[in-house]
């Protein structure tokens, strides 16, 4: 899974049932959004010989879109908070189809490195605000439905971008794969337009002031800040595997091309099945072994991707990957529970600190790439699991609980 945002608002018990197209339509809208997101991961060696750039320069079309998300994040909540959900949702899809088709035109990769940049400034505009629109517009007896719908569809949205991706680039050229990406991301906004309800029960902010005060009420409790590094280690693993494991399946003696890279992206499917199983894992076990479960799983995969023989190494990034949609709905849990109020401002601050972890991944990794080639990078992201392991125990330590963020003035 490639978001997994907290539940940021308490849902309204709504009058009535949603229509099925209303569920279907969230799930719409989180396949489109991720459609965009990671597709030219599988595509990194094949641009690094076209552009004639390292990998660090070609990871940029991963990272840009990454870090404008962060960026971008806790403005398009705040304007949410002010003009609805569904004005902001339906906009942002039809907006991110134009640097999506835009980027088909590069001639440079600068320029196809800022058309990626622009895909991410609009992909907040869904990531942040349909789950908030989701518990306020849905019956209660729904949301779950509804919340899973959304989820499932970045899932898929996240597998399809980097598989038809790479399957089109191996057929034709780079350059359709962004058509193609596109032309599925308008369809998918117009369907969304004519199927999402319109909001009944949104409430207006009291005040951009009040919003942004809010916000900073949570940038100073020290146990929310734990929080939101549990979430930006998690990308951080799961962008610097999944962006530098191409280099290694490309290179001698895998040789994989895009086609086959993007074929590799099908462990991506495993969250479907993960991410419910990881709710039952928090409820039964508790958030500490359940951190420490995934650590193990990502740890273990990422060890077998040492091993040379390539049916075990796409066995340990399904593994690998599996730790992380663990390690990712413990994050999502926590920032629920640890935000005791304005649950959306501090939706869109874990949004920020995610996505600045999985551009820092990309980054990082790429520097650790160079250095020391994928060994280097299998130990540095077992690093970063194992932070993430050590802040979800300090952020379920009785120091931590003890913080109060009603008596900050």
């Amino acid at each position: 899974m490639d978001v997994h945002s907290p539940n940021p608002v308490s849902n309204v018990e709504a009058a009535g049932s949603p229509p099925p197209v209303a569920i279907v339509a969230c799930m719409l809208a989180g396949m489109c959004t991720f459609l965009n997101v990671y597709n030219t991961q599988p595509l990194l060696p094949y641009l690094q010989q076209i552009f004639h750039a390292s990998e660090i320069a070609v990871s940029l079309t991963v990272s840009a879109t990454i870090l404008a998300m962060a960026l971008t994040a806790p403005f398009i909540g705040l304007l949410a908070e002010s003009i609805g959900r569904k004005k902001v949702i339906v906009p942002s899809l039809y907006a991110l189809t134009v640097p999506t088709l835009l980027a088909a035109t590069s001639r440079s990769l600068h320029q196809l490195v800022f058309w990626r940049f622009m895909q991410g400034v609009f992909a907040p505009g869904v990531i942040v605000v349909i789950m908030a629109y989701i518990n306020e517009e849905f019956p209660r007896r729904h949301v779950g439905r509804a919340m899973s719908a959304y989820i499932s569809g970045t899932v898929l949205g996240g597998f399809l971008g980097r598989y038809v991706s790479g399957v089109v680039a191996h057929n034709f050229a780079w350059q359709e794969a962004f058509l193609a990406t596109g032309l599925v991301n308008l369809a998918g906004a117009i369907l969304v337009q004519r199927s999402l309800p319109l909001a009944k029960n949104f409430s207006r902010a009291a005040s951009v002031g009040h919003s942004i005060s809010e916000g900073w009420q949570h940038l100073r409790n020290p146990r929310l800040l734990v929080v939101f590094g549990m979430g930006s280690s998690a990308l951080f693993c799961l962008v610097g595997t999944f962006t530098y494991a191409n280099f290694y399946l490309a290179a001698a003696p895998y040789r994989l091309n895009s086609k086959q890279l993007g074929s590799i992206f099908f462990v991506y499917l495993l969250g479907l099945i993960v991410t419910p199983l990881s709710g039952r894992c928090l409820d039964r076990y508790g958030l500490r072994l359940t951190s420490v479960i995934a650590v193990c799983f990502t740890s273990a995969g990422l060890l077998l991707t040492l091993l040379h023989s390539l049916p075990v190494i796409v066995a340990g990034l399904a593994l690998a990957s599996s730790g992380v949609f663990i390690y990712q709905a413990v994050g999502t849990v926590q920032t629920g529970i640890v935000a005791d109020r304005a649950r959306s401002s501090a939706a869109g601050l874990y949004v920020t600190f995610y996505y600045i972890g999985g551009g820092l991944g990309a980054i990082v990794t790429g520097w650790t790439w160079v250095a020391g080639g994928w060994p280097a990078c299998v130990f540095l992201l077992m690093g970063v699991a194992g932070l993430a392991m050590v802040l979800a125990f300090v952020s379920s330590s009785k120091a931590a609980v003890s913080f109060q963020p009603s008596a900050v003035s």
